[in-house]
Formats: structure tokens, sequence, C-alpha cells
């Protein structure tokens, strides 16, 4: 019969035995440095020349062309042994401006998503990129493969919300960061810096609330339909509008309202005592040649 030092020991073993089969997979670099990278600041001529070329006007890639490119997947991981190498923490000479390192983080976030799928390509969506014991949607994808940035290790989760979020707390970056699926946002083929970006961030903002596979308004059902995102990140949405001293009752709406252009905050104001739901996440790889 077991005891109970035995059946209170069950549960650890467990535990164990899910992390270790889920422990942290490095992904290596492949690529070689370009040779006329500059020397005193980092250049993302190389992604944004690729992004031009492979992604369309509705965000969505096209990986086959990519992968068929040799030429280009050598370019990509070029980029990203740069991205490997160089980071704000390591070589904060290089990043003049906050903006500058914003930019890093999310382009480099965006280009490894890229990567990633068409290392396994073809794929339906990220999340068939699973861990060995796939507890929760997408553990495999943004938590288990870890990247170089800056000679460290790190997940696309943890650059998310540790690099990103907690760093810059700029609510506009969840209108910026792709993760290869359908319901992100889409990819912006060029970050400017300086306040070039403050004007993207804010025009990427109004461009997703305006989409109405992102906010949408069932006046029959008295409805307002959100993309997930705004669930997914709430606080960050909320904390937003406290820290420009906007108004808050209506929670997420009222963050929708402050970004969205006129005739969508004018339908806004007359949706007192309308449910707010979320918008099921589509899941499906954003890929233009489907």
């Amino acid at each position: 019969m077991p005891t109970v030092s035995m059946l209170l020991a069950i549960p650890v073993v467990l535990a164990a035995g899910f992390f270790w089969l889920n422990r942290p997979l490095l992904v290596p670099n492949h690529g070689s440095l370009a040779a006329d990278f500059p020397v005193d600041r980092f250049s993302h001529d190389e992604f944004e020349h690729l992004l031009t070329q492979f992604v369309d006007g509705a965000g969505r890639v096209n990986y086959e062309a990519w992968l068929t490119s040799g030429e280009s997947v050598t370019e990509l991981d070029s980029y990203l042994m740069a991205v490997s190498r160089y980071s704000p923490d390591s070589t904060p000479d290089r990043f003049a401006t906050r903006s500058d390192e914003l930019i890093y983080w999310i382009h480099g976030y965006n280009a490894y998503v890229i990567r990633s799928v068409l290392a396994h390509w073809p794929i339906d969506s990220v999340t068939d990129i699973k861990a060995p014991i796939e507890a929760i949607t997408g553990l495999g994808f943004f938590h288990r493969l870890r990247y170089q940035f800056g000679g460290k290790y790190y997940s696309l989760l943890s650059v998310e919300n540790s690099r990103i979020r907690k760093q810059y707390r700029d609510a506009r970056v969840h209108f910026v960061l792709n993760c290869g699926a359908e319901s992100c946002p889409i990819l912006q083929p060029v970050l400017p810096a300086g306040p070039a970006l403050e004007v993207l961030l804010s025009t990427a903002a109004t461009e997703f609330v305006n989409d109405p596979r992102n906010v949408s308004i069932d006046h029959a059902n008295k409805k307002i339909v959100l993309s997930t995102i705004f669930k997914w990140y709430r606080k960050d949405f909320l904390n937003d509008l406290r820290l420009h001293g906007l108004k808050t009752q209506r929670g997420l709406i009222d963050y929708v309202a402050s970004v969205a252009p006129d005739d969508l905050r004018s339908e806004l104001d007359n949706t007192d005592g309308y449910e707010v739901v979320f918008q099921e996440y589509d899941w499906a790889i954003n890929s233009s040649d489907l």
C-alpha cells in the first residue's frame, strides 16, 4: 500500500517530468553577419527589404516564395545573426534612442516568428509546432523555443512580456507584434525611428480597431465584438488610458474609442448597456499563398 509520503511525491515527480520534457530548446543561428553591417548602430535594412518583398498589403506573408528563394533565406539569417549578436542590453551604444531600442525588439520578435515558420514549413498554424507536452495552446512555439537576442536566449513570450510590455509600457505595441496567425495585427514593413514611430504606432492602433475582424458592433443583439487581444492584454489597455488621463468607466470600450476613427468612435458612444464579447482567435497561418 502506498504511503502518504509516496502519494505526496507523485505530483512532484509528474511536475519534474513535465518541465524536463518541455525544457527550453535553443534555436541556433546559421547566418553570417553582413560584411557591410554598421559598426556604430543597428540596421534593419535587410529585414525591411525582405518584408517589402514577401508581405502583401493585408500583412500576409508569402512563406512559400520566401523559402524558395535561397538568397532571401540567407538574407534573413544574416539579419538574425545581427539580432543574436547585438541588443540594447549588450551593445547600448548602437541604440541611440528609446525608439531605436523598441524597434529592435519588435522587428527581432517578428523576424524570429517568420524564420521559425520557414524552418517548419509547410504548417497550417504556429500551434502545430508543439512542445512534447502541449499543456496550453502555443506552448511549444511561444515558450519552449528560445532565440538569441544580444547573446542571451529568450522565448517569444519572454521577449513580449519582459522586454517589450514591461520595459516600454505602450499598449500600441500589441498592434505591431505579429505572431504568424490570421488574427494577429499585420506586419509593418518599416518601423521608422524617432517621432515617426509614434505616428506609426498610433496609425497601427487606429487601423486595427477599424478592421471589422477586430472590432464590430452588433446593434441587433446589443453586443460589441472585440479581438481576443483586448481580453489577453486588458490590463495594458486600461493602464494606457490612465497614463493619458482618459476615462475608464467603460473599460476596453473607452480604449477602443480613444484610438478609433471618428465614425467608429461616434458609433461606440451609442452603445450604452451593450455586452462586450471576444472573437475566437484564428490561429491559421497568415500566409498569402494559401
